[in-house]
């Protein structure tokens, strides 16, 4: 089905971050003014807002628009507060060692899950082929190599945010199941928990 220019600009700011409306215009194959109406609506209803574009000289300043928390949540949560419940209750009834128990199997059925689809020799297929996992279960992820040959996996959504959110497990159990899968180092350099809009994993050679 084919979006609305409203649901492709939210997707747009989600994916790829704060945009100029020209630029938007351009991704979207429309004016810089047709962005513009898109982007004053999105505003009105709270999705969109606009920030003074960084390092912008003399005049009138640039604009960035960006996603605001309403506009982040029109995108999968995983059903967060039932999430974030059911966690509490878990350690309240059963303790801090059921939940470690409980994110200890989670990990152990998602690396057997991940093996047999991330199994390629070339570490950057490998990259790829994780990438491509976690966008069916989400969490909107691409992949690249950089200049000095290592590689970028980003997620641009979490669709377990509450859990992570309540459990900071969740994050370092992925991180873990990341490195076994690759068989290289990973180390997160960006973390929607700590305020990024985005997660970010850096990937070496072992």
């Amino acid at each position: 089905m084919r979006q609305s220019p409203a649901n492709r600009i939210l997707l747009l700011l989600k994916t790829d971050g704060p945009q100029r409306a020209a630029s938007i215009g351009d991704a979207l194959g429309i004016s810089s003014e047709a962005a513009r109406q898109q982007l004053t609506k999105l505003a009105g209803d709270g999705l969109v807002a606009p920030l003074a574009e960084p390092g912008a000289g003399r005049g009138r300043p640039g604009q960035l628009w960006h996603l605001t928390p309403a506009g982040n949540q029109t995108f999968p949560d995983g059903h967060a507060e039932l999430t974030a419940t059911l966690l509490s209750t878990v350690v309240k009834t059963l303790g801090s060692n059921a939940l470690d128990t409980i994110i200890a199997a989670r990990e152990a059925e998602t690396m057997k899950r991940y093996r047999e689809e991330v199994s390629a020799s070339d570490l950057a297929l490998r990259v790829s082929q994780l990438a491509a996992v976690r966008t069916r279960e989400g969490y909107m992820a691409d992949s690249w190599m950089e200049e000095d040959g290592s590689f970028m996996l980003v997620e641009n959504h979490c669709p377990i945010c509450a859990a992570a959110s309540a459990c900071a497990g969740f994050c370092r159990s992925e991180i873990e199941t990341f490195r076994n899968v690759l068989g290289a180092n990973v180390e997160r350099s960006e973390h929607i928990l700590l305020g990024a809009r985005r997660c970010a994993y850096r990937i070496s050679p072992l």
